[in-house]
């Protein structure tokens, strides 16, 4: 029988460098939702397949705003 073995969690601090490529990351991800939803802004405002993307990139930049703020706790 195969014995799973598991390694403790480490539960301290991200390293800086970590928390800055990820900060990085997500504003490059920020800018370009902004972006396809202002491009969004300008298709047909009853066109369903630009409301359903309009409504997913709305919801994906909250969550990455979201994640910049946690990670702009860690200074």
């Amino acid at each position: 029988m195969h014995e799973e073995r598991r390694q403790p969690v480490d539960n301290s601090q991200p390293s800086p460098d970590l928390v800055q490529r990820g900060k990085f990351q997500l504003d490059a991800e920020i800018r370009i939702l902004e972006t396809w939803l202002l491009q969004l802004d300008e298709t047909r405002k009853d066109n369903t397949e630009s409301l359903a993307a309009r409504k997913a990139y709305s919801d994906m930049l909250q969550s990455r705003r979201d994640l910049l703020a946690t990670l702009q706790k860690h200074r």
